[in-house]
């Protein structure tokens, strides 16, 4: 079975936030999760970038304000030609 973009988005704020992953949720936001400070934000921008092999701009990086943000912005990169 095959992770969703969300799922895996999720796993990698849990390991980075040091937050259980069954409390990471879509809405998981620097409201929501202690650990998520600004130098957290870039090293989960970093994290994602690495994981999915991608380049994310200063502007994509302010769009991700939550979990579900970040999966969708994600999954846009993906899927749009390189």
């Amino acid at each position: 079975m095959t992770l969703t973009i969300l799922e895996q988005v999720r796993g990698v704020a849990s390991d980075l936030f040091n937050v259980p992953v069954d409390r990471i949720k879509a809405e998981s936001s620097p409201e929501t999760i202690e650990a998520w400070d600004s130098t957290q934000h870039l090293n989960f921008v970093l994290a994602l970038e690495e994981k999915f092999g991608l380049q994310l701009s200063p502007e994509e990086m302010e769009q991700m304000r939550n979990v579900d943000e970040a999966a969708r912005l994600v999954e846009s990169k993906l899927q749009s030609p390189r």
